[in-house]
């Protein structure tokens, strides 16, 4: 069931600006058992909403990993995102209208803030598993450095430490996709959402790999000329993301990624992973085009005490939303050699 956590008190950005207030939009599955030792926090990437049992409903629902009949689920629509949260489209009390091009950039450190705000509100002084993937990872990774007695175990997967110039590059050229689009400068919900088909069309070859590719887009013959299976597949990306989002969210949320960097303000990288208490499973994905298994690697060498697992997937990055049994299963045996 969906739920609203209004802040209604001034909140500092890293950036130097502040937001009035905000709402984030967060779900619950389970029931918080007496002790409160048995809460699961999800935290979901770029695109992902506030229920993890509809976008990770592999991992999340009865019977899976976190299973409501045993564990509290908590999962939140981050700062700067379109379900439910303040974003972009929200309007900003300062002007009456939406923010659109006006809203502030936020950052994971950010994001993570917000959240512990959402947490101190919910009565949750221990969380037992913080979990994520992606951007997801990056938040429970930053929330680990910035609480460090409050997570007991940390899974981490394909994420990093910092964002890579790589992904910087990948996340500018999407929203040069975007700027390109002669309505982005309109003030309305819609604008620039052509260019954001093209950026989403982007991204999707960073998610995947050249293999992914070729196993699921092959030629339908070898005499075909045009009617590609991979152009059309990047065409639907296209229309999927634009009827589910907006550019405004898109860009704001592309460049939060850009921001991750757990040694911001905190000496180096290593010193910032070096504060943190939690055990924590590092998991790579070794065909990760857009982040690296070794970027994995990095952080479960300066992690005390940190593992590091690897699954062997087609479907590079997007392999921490599609390898569900393998990632389930090693997991329960990392957690099993308590």
């Amino acid at each position: 069931m969906e739920h609203f956590f209004d802040y209604k008190y001034s909140y500092p950005l890293e950036s130097g600006a502040e937001l009035s207030g905000f709402r984030l939009a967060y779900t619950t599955h389970g029931t918080l058992n007496a002790d409160g030792t048995n809460v699961v926090w999800i935290c979901h990437a770029l695109t992902g909403n506030a229920d993890p049992t509809d976008w990770w409903s592999g991992m999340a629902g009865p019977g899976k990993y976190a299973d409501p009949d045993r564990d509290f689920i908590v999962c939140a629509n981050v700062l700067g995102s379109c379900y439910g949260s303040t974003g972009p489209l929200s309007v900003n009390p300062a002007t009456g209208q939406p923010y659109y091009h006006d809203f502030p950039a936020v950052t994971i450190r950010d994001m993570v803030g917000a959240l512990d705000l959402l947490r101190q509100e919910l009565g949750i002084t221990r969380i037992k598993t913080c979990i994520g993937g992606s951007v997801g990872g990056e938040q429970g990774l930053e929330w680990a450095v910035l609480q460090p007695d409050l997570i007991e175990d940390l899974i981490v997967i394909a994420a990093s430490a910092v964002a890579s110039p790589w992904v910087i590059a990948f996340n500018e050229a999407q929203r040069m996709a975007i700027e390109a689009d002669p309505t982005w400068p309109e003030a309305r919900a819609d604008a620039g959402t052509s260019g954001m088909k093209a950026a989403r069309a982007m991204a999707m070859i960073s998610y995947r790999n050249y293999d992914t590719y070729g196993f699921t887009q092959a030629l339908d013959n070898n005499e075909q000329m045009d009617g590609y299976k991979a152009a059309g597949y990047q065409r639907y990306q296209g229309e999927k993301i634009a009827e589910r989002f907006n550019a405004f969210t898109y860009r704001i949320l592309s460049k939060a990624m850009d921001s991750h960097n757990v040694g911001r303000n905190r000496g180096s990288i290593p010193n910032a992973l070096g504060q943190i208490r939690a055990r924590t499973l590092v998991v790579g994905i070794r065909s990760d085009l857009l982040f690296p298994a070794t970027e994995q690697q990095f952080m479960a060498r300066h992690i005390p005490g940190a593992r590091y697992q690897e699954i062997d997937s087609l479907y590079g990055h997007d392999g921490f939303l599609i390898e569900l049994r393998p990632l389930t299963a090693l997991i329960r045996t990392w957690e099993e050699s308590k």
